[in-house]
């Protein structure tokens, strides 16, 4: 059975990952017959959006691997145990808690960098030439994890595209039920919800996806 790990960043589309993209992921890793382990770093999220309102708490503090614990039922691990020699493959669901918590492309989006536990995680799937996926505004971290020249997509927005093509990305428009497969880099991507408006428009990209990073496993 290939075996899928899947890095989260919290729980919320607006300050940690996308519930739908996330559970899509998991669901398609298993209707496809494989497993996956959820990790999350052990970090103070960047702040708490009220889903409700769209607004800051300004008072609440909240942890990315305690509120990520939410989506996977409990059963998620710290990200400083993730051994890439375990897997065999890596996938990276969305939402903002990926520009806020797992690096800083939403708050510094011309100099943006990545969280140095998460880089160092997803660097070893990469220099281990393991498939991987990245979906939604994952890809952002695309360039500073490969070569310059890896190509992916987070949709067809121009002006976020212009800010990862700037540090390296080669990005391609794309459906939200299409994906962008790098071979080079045996790395898939699908813009999820920066394009789709609903959740079944979310999971055809994401099955794809899913199936396209097993189909890369050697």
């Amino acid at each position: 059975m290939k075996k899928v790990a899947i890095i989260l960043s919290g729980c919320g589309v607006y300050d940690g990952s996308e519930i739908h993209e996330a559970v899509l992921t998991l669901l398609a890793i298993e209707q496809n017959g494989a497993s996956y382990r959820c990790f999350a770093p052990n970090i103070t999220q960047y702040h708490v959006i009220n889903h409700l309102t769209g607004e800051v708490s300004e008072n609440d503090s909240r942890n990315v691997l305690v509120e990520s614990a939410r989506i996977a039922r409990g059963d998620v691990e710290d990200l400083c145990e993730l051994r890439e020699q375990d897997f065999d493959a890596l996938i990276v669901p969305g939402g903002f808690g990926v520009a806020k918590n797992l690096c800083n492309f939403a708050i510094d989006g011309e100099n943006y960098q990545i969280n140095e536990q998460v880089l160092a995680a997803c660097q070893a799937f990469a220099k281990a030439e393991k498939p991987a996926g990245y979906m939604c505004i994952a890809p952002a971290m695309l360039p500073l994890i490969y070569p310059k020249g890896v190509q992916g997509t987070i949709g067809k927005d121009s002006d976020t595209a212009a800010l990862i093509e700037a540090k390296g990305l080669l990005h391609n428009n794309c459906n939200v039920d299409d994906v962008v497969i790098d071979q080079a880099h045996k790395l898939v991507s699908t813009p999820a919800y920066m394009l789709a408006t609903s959740i079944t428009e979310a999971a055809s990209g994401i099955n794809s996806l899913v199936e396209n990073v097993l189909a890369l496993v050697e």
